[in-house]
């Protein structure tokens, strides 16, 4: 379809993979921070039955990290982290490893166990948490369904939007046809008619001409006005041929008109788009803070010049600050409804925005007192 842009489709194609790619990323970096922050307030626990020889400093953080570890959905989704805690001179007190099961079997001394947990202490502890989220699980394949979701609604957004477009300029190219072809059918009853004049004023000269070889003979002295009254008739058969011959002309320049039209309309849908492509680009480069979407873009492109930099101006003040932008009233602020709000420039010049739910200004259309009806339609449609 000619009005779906081939670079939104390719974008559109590009948002799931990369988008999933940095998602994933990015969640893994802010959840090693937050389990690091975590798990260095938790892993030790209360430190008064370490100091008393109640417990070993090894079996605390172990059990404190494994409970932190069974508390967190996430790493049932599918993200794997790989936690250490090691004292600075290297010795490892998670995970657990292998003990003497004789030395264990003994009964702890508390004054040996709070010596040894004072001394790993006094050593310094160091933890190290690696978060890995895995491809192709519960977690990451969610990520990917979302990304895959927003790009189909895009996609679907814009492929809507060529649609409605084609179909308006359908009618308006039908109707203009409709025209056309009325008018040429009534020109050329208009000849049809000529034609059935033509051939009775033939057919009267002719039994004019008769009747006047007849009465010659008869009646010299009405010689004249019959000769008068045909030069009248011939007269008369000359200017319906002129006028025929002047409808035909019309005719043929209808036609040519009928197609020289057509052409026009094609020449000026390829330099439209080309011009809605030229504006795109232009407004997502200046102004990063707003979005305008395709029928603001459209309208944008048929405004007359000194509309354009007036638009555009209250186009710059909404990216700025939209605070400084002098708004006229309110369009659908009922509830149940989004809020939106109409900007008037040049005197006849119409412009609503709305913010959206990242607190960002959409511009939604652009137009003139001429078009407002059409536009408030559209706007009570979104």
């Amino acid at each position: 379809m000619k009005h779906l842009s081939f670079k939104i489709l390719i974008l559109c194609i590009l948002i799931p993979p990369v988008f999933y790619v940095f998602s994933v990323k990015s969640l893994e970096k802010n959840l090693h921070k937050r389990y690091t922050r975590e798990i260095e307030s938790i892993y030790m626990g209360d430190t008064r039955p370490l100091f008393n020889g109640s417990i070993r400093l090894k079996d605390a953080i172990n059990k404190n990290i494994d409970h932190y570890l069974q508390s967190r959905s996430l790493l049932s989704w599918g993200a794997k982290a790989k936690i250490t805690v090691t004292t600075k001179q290297g010795t490892i007190l998670y995970p657990a490893v292998f003990e003497d099961q004789e030395a264990s079997l003994l009964q702890p001394d508390p004054i040996q166990i709070a010596a040894e947990n004072y001394n790993l202490m006094n050593e310094g502890l160091k933890v190290n948490v690696d978060l890995i989220i895995d491809h192709n699980t519960l977690l990451s394949n969610t990520i990917l369904a979302f990304f895959i979701c927003v790009s189909v609604v895009v996609l679907y957004y814009y492929y809507r939007s060529g649609i409605n477009k084609a179909m308006q300029e359908e009618m308006l190219k039908s109707s203009e046809i409709a025209r056309l072809l009325e008018l040429e059918k009534n020109h050329t009853k208009n000849l049809n008619a000529l034609d059935r004049d033509r051939e009775h004023l033939t057919s009267e000269i002719n039994e004019i001409k008769k009747k006047f070889e007849k009465e010659k003979n008869r009646a010299s002295r009405n010689e004249e006005e019959m000769i008068q009254e045909i030069v009248l008739l011939e007269e008369k058969l000359e200017k319906n041929l002129a006028l025929q011959e002047e409808q035909k002309r019309e005719v043929e320049a209808l036609k040519e008109n009928i197609e020289q039209y057509e052409k026009e309309q094609r020449k000026d849908a390829k330099q439209k788009a080309r011009a809605s492509d030229s504006v795109r680009k232009r407004f997502r480069t200046l102004y990063k803070n707003i979005s305008v979407n395709e029928r603001a873009i459209s309208a944008f492109v048929d405004l007359e010049d000194d509309l354009k930099i007036k638009s555009e101006e209250i186009i710059h003040k909404l990216n700025e600050d939209p605070k400084v932008v002098p708004i006229k009233r309110k369009v659908f602020g009922k509830k149940g409804r989004e809020t939106v709000q109409e900007v008037i420039f040049a005197y006849k010049g119409r412009l609503y925005f709305r913010k959206t739910t990242a607190n960002k200004i959409e511009v939604l259309a652009i137009g003139t007192k001429n078009t407002q009806t059409k536009d408030l339609e559209y706007l009570n449609k979104l």
